[in-house]
């Protein structure tokens, strides 16, 4: 089952990809290798999700907030790809969490995001992965993940 397919069985319809909102590109390719920037957490409504997990977002909000920039991440490798079958495995993902000061359940909250690959990609969908938390991110989102995908020869 190829990957489209699996998304119209999730309900996941990828949205246009959010454009850059400063001097980098949504996508760096060098050899199989495609390095995806940092997406934002914008739900199905089109609005972005901000706040401090641990504080005023719960972790059950921030892991849905992750699987919302897992759908951008997709809707990235799209738009760079064409066609998500051209992806060999998910190689790597950088989750970053804003979180209130003793916050330690990360690793749950990138879950979302992680989930969600195994969902679509299967087997080539699990991946190495660092999940920190930070005090601050740009516009005051909870989350922003980065990937890395190896592509077939």
């Amino acid at each position: 089952m190829g990957a489209a397919t699996r998304l119209a069985a999730l309900g996941i319809v990828l949205p246009k990809p959010a454009m850059p909102s400063a001097r980098y590109v949504q996508a760096a390719a060098t050899g199989v290798l495609v390095f995806l920037a940092g997406n934002d957490p914008i739900g199905p409504d089109g609005m972005l999700r901000c706040g401090v997990v641990g504080a005023d977002v719960s972790v059950a909000a921030a892991r849905e907030h992750a699987r919302f920039t897992g759908i951008q991440l997709l809707a990235v490798m799209q738009h760079h790809l064409g066609d998500l079958d051209r992806v060999a495995r998910v190689v790597k993902v950088f989750g970053m969490v804003r979180a209130a000061p003793g916050f330690a359940e990360h690793e749950a909250v990138i879950d979302g995001c992680s989930d969600l690959f195994v969902e679509v990609f299967g087997e080539a969908g699990h991946h190495a992965r660092t999940a920190i938390g930070l005090p601050s991110l740009y516009t005051g989102m909870t989350i922003e993940i980065e990937a890395v995908i190896a592509l077939f020869n």
